[in-house]
């Protein structure tokens, strides 16, 4: 898959990459759940049964994230989690659009002019509720009509599980409520955070516990603070251990950024500075201050007990 990022308005698109006929879906995509995966699909099997190439045109920064409106709050997938998944799905180009507060000014039918025909796309598949363009006046009625009926619209419907529309934003609220397992239906993967791995106050060590303090990649969603069983990556190594996210208030005073600290269950090597990932697989318990290094010891032995009982379920 190739990556190209779009900066409106295209001056000389065709001089700088290759453009051709091509299938195209839209949206900002954010977590790749269920709905999002059903639209790329869609397009990928239109793009089958026309011989043509797929593409995925997402945004970057997060529209939310950019106007400081809505329920943003962080990434389900920041951008190299979307490459990455993107890549597997089959998906051949992956076009970023940035996404500036002057771009948001956009007029849905110079959207069209400025970026659709100049990228050459023949079809384009969309979600139910897609809207583009300056205060979202664009719909998926409009973008046939607006391309002088050059661009072929298809429109999926919404996906459902259980009676309700899966959607980035129901994802958030369980992640927010420590719900890792609705979260990770809804994606049809578990919840996953990249980063690096960092050096920390080492006190597990000390206490029998040591863990892994990961530095994440890109700015996520932080779910619920508190403990969880979780799968780790390590290179080709996936590692099964007990996680607490939060702010450790046995220690600090709760105005510290949460961090990441996974105890592997037995695992004894120096992995300072590898890029690893987590798997949030199951909330055990929120996230509480201890009287005492006995009793915190005590309670990450239990959590360390149901992590394990978890993750051979």
């Amino acid at each position: 898959m190739k990556t190209v990022t779009l900066t409106y308005p295209l001056v000389g698109i065709g001089e700088t990459i290759s453009v051709q006929k091509q299938v195209m879906a839209i949206g900002q995509f954010d977590g790749l759940h269920l709905g999002h995966v059903s639209v790329i699909r869609r397009a990928l099997e239109m793009g089958r049964s026309l011989g043509l190439p797929v593409a995925v045109l997402t945004f970057h920064p997060h529209p939310k994230e950019v106007m400081g409106k809505g329920d943003y709050e962080g990434y389900l997938t920041p951008l190299r989690d979307k490459e990455r998944i993107l890549e597997e799905l089959g998906v051949d180009y992956m076009y970023v659009g940035e996404f500036t507060p002057d771009f948001s000014k956009v007029l849905p039918a110079d959207f069209v002019a400025n970026v659709l025909l100049p990228l050459e796309v023949e079809a384009a598949v969309v979600g139910f509720d897609f809207r583009f363009g300056f205060m979202g006046e664009g719909t998926a009625e409009s973008l046939g009509p607006l391309s002088g009926g050059k661009i072929a619209v298809e429109t999926v419907s919404p996906f459902l599980l259980d009676g309700e529309k899966v959607g980035s934003s129901g994802i958030r609220a369980a992640l927010k409520a420590g719900d890792a397992e609705k979260a990770r239906l809804w994606l049809g993967r578990p919840y996953r955070v990249q980063g690096t791995v960092v050096g920390g106050d080492k006190r597990g060590r000390t206490i029998g516990f040591p863990t892994a303090n990961v530095d994440p990649s890109g700015h996520y969603v932080t779910p619920a603070k508190g403990v969880y069983a979780v799968r780790f990556g390590l290179g080709d190594e996936v590692l099964d251990g007990v996680m607490n996210v939060g702010v450790k208030p046995t220690f600090t005073d709760g105005s510290v950024k949460p961090t990441f600290e996974t105890h592997l269950f037995d695992f004894d090597r120096s992995i300072y500075g590898e890029e690893v990932w987590m798997d949030f697989v199951r909330y055990i318990r929120p996230e509480r201050k201890f009287s005492g290094i006995d009793e915190l010891v005590a309670q990450i032995a239990k959590d360390a007990e149901e992590a394990r009982r978890i993750l051979k379920g």
